[in-house]
C-alpha cells in the first residue's frame, strides 16, 4: 500500500505541470477564439456588482466629506483665535501708541513756551486736579527737591497757568488762574490798559479796574504786566470772551480741564511774597501737664 501511494502522487506530481499549462493555452486560445463571451460575462458582473459597489461607497463618501468639513472648521476656529488674539495685541500696542502720542504732544506744547528770563525750570506731570465749590488747583509730581517753590509760575504750551503755592518734597500744588483767591495782573496788548485777572471758580475769569475811557473789544488778547512782582511782564494769559458787562469774561489760553504737564518756572520773583505761616509745634504731655 505504501508503495502504491508513492507511486500515485509521483504520478499526480508529474502531470500537475502540464496539466496547467494546457488549461493555460486552453484559455487563450478560447479567448482569442470567442473574445465577446468573455466581454459578456465581464460586462454582465459589473452591471451587478455596481450597485452594490455604490451602495458601499456611499458612507465612505460621507464619512470622507465630513472628514473633510471637520477639518475645514478646525481650521477656521484655529484661524479665528489667531486673528481674535493678533488683534488683542493690537487693541494694546494702539492704547499705548495713543498714550505715547498724547504725552509726547504735551511735552512738545510745553516746548512752544520757552522762558526767556528764567532762572530755572523744572517740567511736570499733574497727577490730580481739585474742582470743588472753593478751589481750583492742580497737584503736580515735582517739589522741592526739584526746586519747586512757593511763588514760583505754572505755565503751559499756550500760556499762563497759575503760581505754586503749596510745596511738599515730592509734589507741589498749584493755584490756577480760574481760582477764587487768584489775582493776575495784566494788559490789554491792543490799547495798553492795565487790568486784574480775577478768578471765580468758573472756566472764565473776570477783568476788573478796566479804564472806563479805553474801548475793550471781543478777542484783545492779554499778558501779565509784571506788577506786584508775581509775574514777569509779557506771560500769555488768554483773550477776552465777552464784553459789555461789569466784568468782561475772558477766556484763558490753556484749557485747565484738559492739561497733563506743567512747567514750573523760577522768575526769581518768589522772594517778595510773605512766607507761609508754619503749624504750630505739638506741645509735649509733661509740658502740657506743668500747667
Amino acid at each position: 500500500m505504501t508503495l502504491l501511494a508513492m507511486l500515485r502522487g509521483s504520478l499526480a506530481h508529474r502531470l500537475a505541470g502540464p496539466l496547467l499549462v494546457a488549461a493555460s493555452m486552453l484559455m487563450i486560445v478560447l479567448g482569442k477564439v470567442d473574445q465577446a463571451i468573455f466581454e459578456r460575462v465581464r460586462v454582465s458582473v459589473t452591471d451587478h456588482t455596481a450597485p452594490i459597489l455604490g451602495l458601499l461607497s456611499q458612507p465612505l463618501t460621507i464619512i470622507s466629506d465630513a472628514a473633510r468639513q471637520a477639518r475645514v472648521l478646525v481650521d477656521l476656529y484655529r484661524d479665528d483665535m489667531r486673528l481674535k488674539q493678533e488683534n488683542q495685541r493690537l487693541m494694546h500696542w494702539q492704547e499705548a501708541a495713543l498714550a505715547l502720542a498724547d504725552q509726547n504732544r504735551g511735552l512738545r506744547d510745553l516746548l512752544h513756551l520757552v522762558p526767556e528770563t528764567a532762572r530755572s525750570f523744572v517740567s511736570a506731570r499733574v497727577i490730580a486736579t481739585s474742582g470743588g465749590a472753593y478751589l481750583r488747583n492742580l497737584l503736580v509730581d515735582a517739589g522741592s527737591e526739584n526746586g519747586v517753590a512757593r511763588g514760583q509760575a505754572a505755565v503751559a504750551g499756550e500760556g499762563l497757568v497759575g503760581r505754586v503755592y503749596e510745596v511738599g518734597t515730592h509734589a507741589a500744588r498749584v493755584l490756577l488762574i480760574t481760582d477764587l483767591n487768584s489775582r493776575v495782573p495784566v494788559i490789554v496788548e491792543r490799547s495798553r490798559q492795565r487790568a486784574i485777572l480775577s478768578g471765580d471758580n468758573s472756566p472764565l475769569p473776570l477783568l476788573w479796574y478796566l479804564d472806563p475811557a479805553a474801548p475793550l473789544l471781543a478777542g484783545d488778547r492779554l499778558v501779565t504786566s509784571g506788577e506786584g512782582g508775581i509775574f514777569p511782564p509779557g506771560l500769555p494769559v488768554g483773550v477776552v470772551a465777552a464784553v459789555g458787562s461789569a466784568a468782561p469774561r475772558v477766556q484763558p489760553y490753556v484749557r485747565l480741564s484738559q492739561i497733563d504737564y506743567v512747567r514750573i518756572v523760577d522768575y526769581g520773583l518768589a522772594q517778595g511774597l510773605p512766607k507761609a505761616v508754619p503749624p504750630p509745634a505739638p506741645r509735649s504731655a509733661r509740658g502740657a501737664g506743668g500747667r
